[in-house]
Order: structure tokens, then C-alpha cells, then sequence
């Protein structure tokens, strides 16, 4: 069993069509989501119908709470305010529904996922050093967590310690805990513009990073055409 799982897709139907393909071809037989489906981009109908039709298990994001409700946005940078203010006219009242009724958090099989951290998971922590995933941890009650937020792949490895690092594979030990941030498949900010995301192989234990080129130019042109912010469509070429 392999499963593909994604995060932070944010509307990019050209970033998600893409990895959907290559996780076929790499044999995924499930899918699962980290949150933040829609946001920045110009396609959260259609995504929200790809990973629907692909019974794909999601938990909630911050950009989907906030896209689902009507409630104040003041903690949200003037661009992501902007783009969900849109996004929430874009979605009808069922698309709505079915983004509130998301979880924070879901067990699947040997493993958890969760937006943001699963220490208080409504206040949307960051996790980008020891400190903040251990407080992770010590809520994390299976061997692997992955996670998203940050749109940056980063792994955490509990053992005597906790070390962190960037990751391409990583092997997954009985005894070990791991927090894995699978990046973004819409808007990565680490530097690199291809499209994130990863499969865990269960029967071999093993998590594996993958990039995926796509369809940039097309999905910064429906950006523009929507009349969504400028910078959404120019973070897409540097990966930041």
C-alpha cells in the first residue's frame, strides 16, 4: 500500500492535475491531505472536486476554516485576506459545508495528519524548530505525523533526541518518532518552484519526497484573470 500525500495545494489545479499524475505512475494506491486545499490560487472548486472524486482524506487548514466562515481575518497578511475574501464567493454554500466539517486531525492507518501541529491544532502553530515539535510530540501518539503549514518539507526524528533536517527518503524505525512536513503542492516556499508532496510506503516503510514540474505559466495567468493578488502568480516562479 503507498500512499500519496499532499499539502497545501491552494487552488494550483495545474500543480495538483501534475502531482495526481506522477503519484499514479509511482503506483500510490491512496491519497490523503494536509489541509489547505484552497487559497492564493484560481482553481479551489475544481481541486476540491479532484481530491473528492479520489475519496482522498483531508484534514482542515487555516485557509480552508477561514474560506468556510465569514469570520474576521485580521491575524492573515492583506494578500491571503484578499485571496480568501474571493475564494469564499467562488464556493458554493455545500463546498462551504464540506471544508467547516473537515477534521483537524485524522488517524490512518499507522499514522496521523494535521494542518499545522497537533499541540492545539486551531491556533495553526508553525513548526519550524526542535522546540515547537516537541510539543508536537508529545501529543503524537503514532510512530509517523505528517504535517503541512509551512510549505517547506522539513522531517523531524524523535529518539534519544530530536534532530531535524531536509529530506529526499527517509526510513522509517520500529522505536523512532517522525514529523513530517510534506510541503506544498500549489505554492512551495522553500526555494524550489516544482510541486511537493510524498509517498509512504507502508509495506516498505519508507517516505520519499518527489517534485513535479507543471503547468506554471497556465496557473499564473488564471491568477491574474481572476483579479487575485499580483504577488500570488510571482511567489510561484521563485518557490518562497
Amino acid at each position: 500500500m503507498k500512499y500519496a500525500i499532499l499539502g497545501d495545494i491552494h487552488a494550483n489545479l495545474e500543480a495538483l492535475d501534475a502531482v495526481l499524475k506522477d503519484a499514479g505512475e509511482r503506483g500510490a494506491t491512496h491519497y490523503a491531505c494536509t489541509g489547505d486545499v484552497v487559497g492564493y490560487n484560481a482553481d479551489p472548486k475544481a481541486c476540491l472536486q479532484r481530491l473528492r472524486a479520489l475519496k482522498c482524506t483531508v484534514v482542515q487548514g487555516n485557509h480552508d476554516y477561514y474560506a468556510a466562515s465569514n469570520e474576521s481575518m485580521e491575524l492573515f497578511t492583506p494578500m491571503a485576506q484578499k485571496s480568501i475574501r474571493w475564494t469564499r464567493k467562488q464556493l458554493s454554500l455545500l463546498e462551504r459545508r464540506y471544508l467547516r466539517q473537515l477534521p483537524m486531525i485524522v488517524d490512518i492507518e499507522n499514522f496521523t495528519i494535521v494542518h499545522s501541529s497537533l499541540n492545539n491544532p486551531p491556533r495553526w502553530n508553525y513548526i519550524f524548530t526542535t522546540k515547537a515539535a516537541e510539543a508536537n510530540f508529545r501529543n503524537q501518539f503514532n510512530s509517523v505525523c505528517f504535517f503541512g503549514h509551512t510549505h517547506v518539507p522539513l522531517a523531524f526524528v524523535k529518539d534519544q533526541s530530536i534532530d531535524k533536517g531536509f529530506y529526499e527518503t527517509l526510513d522509517i524505525h520500529p522505536g523512532c518518532q517522525y514529523l513530517i512536513n510534506v510541503g506544498s503542492v500549489g505554492q512551495p516556499r522553500d526555494r524550489n518552484p516544482l510541486a511537493a508532496y510524498v509517498i509512504y510506503d507502508l509495506e516498505k516503510q519508507t517516505v520519499t519526497m518527489h517534485r513535479v514540474e507543471y503547468e506554471k505559466k497556465e496557473a499564473q495567468q488564471k491568477i491574474r484573470a481572476a483579479g487575485l493578488p499580483f504577488r500570488n502568480a510571482l511567489r510561484l516562479d521563485n518557490g518562497r
